[in-house]
């Protein structure tokens, strides 16, 4: 993903949720976003510098689901970063 060309950061900001939208496919919340980069002067890219359209969930292969552990199995672990204290004797 490419920085957004603005010196503006809110601009660039617009622009970053802009490309997290079309991506997911939410397209209301895209008009939202291109209303409020219109209410702040925001032209757009200049014809030729247009970004190609962005994979469609359908062209992007899914990745493996890992297995997942039964409660008990995951009750059985330290949570992660933490360490078990040791078992005291007496």
């Amino acid at each position: 993903m490419s920085e957004p060309q603005s010196e503006d950061t809110m601009i660039a900001a617009l622009l970053r949720e802009r490309e997290g939208l079309v991506q997911r496919g939410l397209d209301d919340r895209v008009s939202q976003v291109d209303e409020q980069l219109r209410l702040r002067g925001y032209k757009g890219p200049r014809r030729g510098q247009q970004k190609p359209a962005a994979p469609t969930p359908a062209d992007v292969p899914a990745a493996p689901v890992p297995e997942q552990k039964t409660e008990d199995e995951q009750r059985a672990e330290p949570p992660k970063g933490r360490r078990q204290q040791p078992k005291s004797e007496g």
